[in-house]
């Protein structure tokens, strides 16, 4: 009997504190996530900071899945509230998020952006197609209508109107939602250009896919980890590899970069808004509800991010390369987010 009193004690102490947790929980929201969304949400963090009786949010990079993972661990202060993601969230992660008890969660699209490849302008501009980068990049190729180890040293192997440079290219780890959609939108569009290939997907989608979203470990393709200032800096150090992230990298470092132009289309600002750019994807945050109300600020920030002053067509957040939602969709989104609605798959 005193064992089992004594139990219960502790379960009681227990519950206890970890109510306390949640009562005395951070006073400054925390942010993780991608490192594309990063800029983007450490602006609204510093001027929500600067204009409203909050604190200003702690915004960490690290990458659309690993932002995801620290956010479905758990409910509580040690937690973070939001994080960024370059991608939509996975039907996976949404299960993960609710066996650690995070029942609802809010996805706010913020907007667009182009994923670029792009070199020094010391040398010259890059023009490829999609099936360019498939034979640059993949793992394995098609050739005499079988699929071997890629054997591509150089871009003119490829296609003798590229450089007779080596082919090195500098991108993100798998953890990336860069990396996702990079390998979605771009490999996947490349091998749906070559007819053995195309024919694959039809036989076997499976298949197509492993070998569509296999990149090259053979030093063609180096992982550059999350922080593409990172990979700007080895651009600069050397002019002939190229680099893949997103376009608001290049936009803030077009006195440094080139964006190869993808399909005879240049990254620029109108051509990915328009969506006549072909390697563009929608960004995206996600908003823990359990802590709003016990994390001052974070339905606030929330608002204060979906707002045409920030996210608009003239807002300050396009200064830094995000491309807005369209005027209709942006305005639904708005409502959406700042009354919290939960997320639906």
């Amino acid at each position: 009997m005193l064992k089992t009193t004594l139990t219960m004690a502790a379960l009681i102490t227990v519950a206890m504190t970890s109510t306390a947790n949640m009562a005395m929980a951070r006073d400054q929201i925390r942010i993780v996530g991608s490192s594309t969304v990063f800029p983007f949400a450490t602006a609204v963090a510093e001027r929500f900071g600067k204009t409203s009786s909050f604190k200003t949010p702690v915004v960490e990079s690290t990458g659309s899945g690993g932002g995801l993972k620290l956010f479905c661990s758990g409910i509580g202060a040690s937690h973070p509230d939001i994080t960024n993601a370059s991608r939509r969230i996975k039907a996976s992660e949404v299960s993960r998020c609710a066996k650690n008890g995070i029942a609802n969660i809010v996805e706010v699209k913020i907007g667009f952006d182009g994923i670029v490849l792009a070199n020094s302008r010391k040398t010259a501009q890059m023009s490829l197609t999609l099936k360019q980068l498939f034979l640059a990049l993949a793992k394995d190729v098609p050739i005499d209508g079988k699929l071997v180890v890629n054997p591509y040293k150089t871009w003119n192997e490829i296609d003798p109107a590229l450089p007779a440079t080596k082919i090195e290219v500098l991108g993100p780890p798998p953890t990336s939602g860069t990396r996702d959609a990079f390998v979605e939108l771009a490999m996947e569009g490349g091998a749906k250009k070559i007819p053995l290939l195309k024919a694959m997907r039809k036989a076997d989608k499976k298949h197509f896919k492993a070998v569509a979203h296999a990149l090259r470990e053979d030093g063609a393709f180096i992982e550059a980890g999350e922080n593409d200032n990172l990979i700007v800096q080895k651009l600069e150090a050397n002019p002939l590899a190229l680099g893949i992230f997103g376009f608001s990298f290049l936009d803030q470092n077009r006195d440094k970069l080139q964006g190869s132009s993808i399909g005879g289309v240049l990254p620029e600002f109108e051509l990915i808004a328009e969506g006549t750019y072909p390697i563009s994807r929608t960004l995206y945050f996600y908003v823990k509800k359990a802590h709003v109300g016990t994390v001052p600020g974070l339905q606030e920030y929330v608002a204060a991010f979906a707002n045409d002053q920030a996210w608009g067509p003239d807002g300050y957040l396009a200064d830094k390369g995000l491309i807005p939602l369209p005027d209709a969709e942006r305005a639904t989104t708005a409502k959406q987010a700042t009354a919290l609605i939960n997320l639906s798959m």
